[in-house]
């Protein structure tokens, strides 16, 4: 099929009606150096969009019982996308309004008279909801715009549904500092859609809370995968209401997160404090909110990193399969990126907020952490992540190294911060264990019943009352100095405290490399150092540790008492070296 000249696709998308929603200022910086679109990319999106079409038909005729019905707002989306877009092999499909009536109606049947509607656990979920309506609002939008006569009836559903789910939102709560946002953005959707004002007297509310944002541009939960949620939102808004001034908010953002990127794509989450901090995700998520400021603001650096992520593996899946929908919205985006410069590949950046460095030098990266919360509690919201040190050069990759000792079961090293002096990193850590000795007579109680609390280093609760005990104290403490030479590094370890203590370092690859130097444990994927020297290799890329010590045999109870009461574990998948010794411990390594 051939392409869609400008003129159809613009007079299709309306861009007029979206021009009105915003001042000429704005309007005109993202046009003012081109108004080329992206043809080739259109056709991608077309083409990836088609593709998603074929796997919703699949999935809607074969769907089993689920709670979390992000595939049928999905499916809607997409096949409205591809009935209205002339290149789609599905454009003007019959059979797709039959589709999309067959989704809008399982959504009205599983929504609640509140207007909300569940997600796995979450019932009656208002910020689920508003997850839910944003792939359905710029479907209602492309539909409004097309007015076509056939869809009438899939409309005035889709209408339906959305201003019961408006209520539920409107009216609703939220869990976490980022549903606040996304809630916001769908009201603003709301508003540009049914002009109704209560609408924006509720986001108001919210926003007048305020948006916290640190001095590194990391949101309150420093998460990647939710500060994407974030800044989409921050761009809808300014987007649709004229409030530019929150670009600079999703601009300062976007622009620490390049920084935190590896060179597959995927973001470090060390310091997140949500599930993400042990499971990355791609830059690949935060395609449209590059692509938009980068025309907006003409910022080459921004359009570098969006040029990035069309050559990532992840495009295909994350953006292409998905997005036609609000390129067609949002025609804006269409508009050829800007993308003069070349992106940084020489940097130290010290992320004092969250106590984290990342450091590239062209293929080599890593990664210093002293930033965990404190004490340690296994909680959503906390960071709780013990990696201290990440390394990659190329494909290879030295996915963690983590600190463990035998102390009290008090398990891994996590810093007390991070300090940095010139190329050295300092991470400290001193850890207490405590004996606790006969309550104060003034204290006693004849019938031995005493309050159950926790035990002053947070490692177990019992009825001993311990905040009234006297206590004779043990200390451990850990020294780690990380020094960086032109991508090599040194790292000099001490732990001092009580004799004979445990010392385990776990350096954990990537699992698809081959290992030299090792010995199998019992494990499977755990091995000791068995020459001085360990190397690591993937493709044609080395990693080098050592040298190497292995002093005891002890792998048990690595995690600690917190994580071991509860039969759990943080270790992760990959193959994992240790490095053994006991204390006094005083060792020095190069990681290379």
């Amino acid at each position: 099929m051939s392409n869609i000249s400008r003129s159809d696709f613009l007079k299709m998308s309306a861009m007029g009606v979206v021009a009105s929603t915003v001042t000429p200022r704005l309007w005109g910086r993202v046009l003012e150096e081109t108004t080329a679109e992206d043809t080739e990319l259109l056709q991608q999106l077309v083409n990836g969009n088609d593709r998603s079409v074929e796997r919703y038909l699949d999935f809607l005729s074969n769907r089993q019982p689920m709670s979390w019905y992000r595939p049928i707002t999905g499916a809607f989306a997409a096949f409205t996308a591809a009935y209205f877009h002339p290149q789609s092999k599905f454009y003007h499909a019959k059979e797709l309004i039959g589709n999309m009536d067959e989704a809008i109606s399982e959504l009205l049947r599983l929504q609640y008279p509140d207007g909300t509607l569940d997600s796995g656990g979450n019932r009656q979920s208002p910020p689920d909801t508003g997850f839910y309506l944003e792939a359905l609002c710029p479907a209602a939008v492309v539909l409004d715009r097309q007015n076509a006569k056939e869809m009438t009836p899939v409309n005035d559903k889709l209408k339906n549904f959305m201003r019961k789910a408006g209520e539920g939102i409107r009216t609703g709560g939220i869990h976490t500092p980022n549903h606040r946002w996304v809630v916001s953005s769908v009201l603003a959707q709301l508003y540009s859609i049914f002009k109704d004002e209560k609408y924006l007297t509720r986001m108001d509310e919210w926003l007048a809370e305020g948006i916290y944002q640190n001095k590194d541009g990391n949101y309150p939960e420093r998460s990647r995968n939710y500060a994407r949620v974030e800044n989409n939102a921050f761009i809808t808004i300014g987007r649709l209401l004229n409030r530019p001034e929150l670009f600079e908010i999703a601009k300062k953002n976007l622009i620490t997160t390049y920084y935190y990127m590896e060179s597959d794509g995927y973001l470090v989450s060390l310091d997140s404090r949500r599930q993400d901090q042990n499971k990355p995700v791609s830059i690949a998520l935060y395609y449209m909110d590059y692509r938009f400021l980068a025309n907006y603001y003409q910022d080459e650096m921004l359009g570098a990193v969006t040029k990035k992520i069309e050559s990532l593996p992840e495009f295909d899946r994350l953006v292409l399969s998905r997005s036609l929908i609000n390129f067609m919205e949002d025609s804006s985006l269409l508009q050829k990126v800007k993308a003069g410069s070349e992106l940084p590949i020489t940097y130290t950046k010290f992320f004092t907020g969250s106590d984290l460095v990342r450091i590239r030098r062209g293929s080599i990266t890593a990664s210093i952490f002293g930033g965990t919360d404190k004490p340690l509690i296994v909680a959503s919201g906390r960071s709780c992540n013990p990696t201290f040190f990440t390394f990659r050069k190329g494909e290879a990759s030295l996915d963690y190294v983590r600190l463990s000792t035998s102390f009290f079961s008090t398990g891994y090293f996590m810093s007390d911060g991070l300090k940095k002096d010139d190329n050295r990193y300092t991470l400290q850590e001193k850890k207490e264990a405590y004996y606790y000795l006969p309550l104060p007579e003034d204290k006693r109680n004849p019938e031995g019943d005493y309050k159950h609390t926790e035990s002053l280093d947070h490692r177990f609760w019992s009825k001993l009352d311990f905040p009234s005990r006297p206590k004779d104290t043990l200390t451990l403490d850990t020294k780690i100095e990380i020094t960086e030479e032109n991508g090599h590094f040194q790292m000099d370890i001490s732990v001092d405290g009580p004799g004979d203590v445990n010392i385990t370092m776990d350096f954990c690859f990537g699992k698809d490399g081959e290992l030299q130097g090792i010995e199998a444990a019992q494990e499977k994927d755990d091995y000791f150092f068995k020459d001085e020297i360990v190397k690591y290799k993937k493709g044609e890329d080395v990693i080098e540790i050592g040298p190497g010590k292995s002093e005891h045999r002890m792998l048990r109870g690595l995690d600690g008492e917190v994580y071991s009461t509860h039969f759990g574990t943080l270790k992760g998948e990959g193959m994992h070296v240790y490095l053994t010794g006991v204390t006094p411990f005083k060792h020095t390594l190069s990681i290379k």
